[in-house]
């Protein structure tokens, strides 16, 4: 496929409708956004990303029992050493060594039916090459045991993590998780 071929298939999969955020976002609440790094005019990829308005997936009903997106994706960001680290909240802070619930769509890191090492997305992917948001629409899943791979929304519970400068970019991660109804 070449870069004209990829960049048409995200653009068709997001859909040329209207967007909106699938995580559960009270209404009126600013969007998350990011600049880019000084000099550059591109986006920093960051964001809770996009639900297309095509897409064959419905987005995320709203649970009391899980972490909403939109508090995890209000995190702001600070260019330091040529990177962006993430600059939380006291709120994000707090959630730190918890054990909570999060709810999401999985984008498995490994082949197989069952996975034990995942992320979990604010938004279902829409292009396999493209990544539906930034990283703090993303967790690292880390299970105790396998989890059924699946298409629509999973919920995982276990033990929450804030990761202030995590090699691989990531703002979250969640280990010792079981799969939650």
């Amino acid at each position: 496929m070449t870069v004209a071929g990829l960049a048409c298939c995200c653009l068709l999969s997001a859909g040329a409708g209207a967007q909106t955020l699938s995580s559960p976002i009270a209404p009126g609440s600013p969007k998350p956004a990011a600049s880019a790094p000084r000099g550059l005019d591109l986006p920093a990829g960051q964001g809770a990303g996009v639900h297309g308005a095509n897409s064959p997936f419905a987005p995320l009903s709203a649970r009391d029992d899980v972490v909403p997106w939109s508090h995890l994706t209000s995190v702001k960001t600070k260019i330091e050493k040529n990177r962006i680290l993430p600059v939380f909240t006291a709120n994000q802070l707090a959630l730190h060594q918890k054990t909570l619930r999060i709810q999401g769509f999985m984008m498995p890191l490994e082949p197989g039916a069952a996975q034990r090492h995942f992320l979990l997305s604010s938004v279902p992917l829409t292009c396999a090459f493209c990544t539906p948001g930034g990283p703090e629409s993303m967790v690292e899943v880390k299970t105790r045991t396998p989890v059924k791979y699946s298409m629509e929304p999973v919920v995982v519970e276990g033990r929450f993590q804030i990761l202030n400068d995590d090699s691989y970019g990531l703002y979250y991660r969640i280990t010792d998780a079981v799969s939650v109804k």
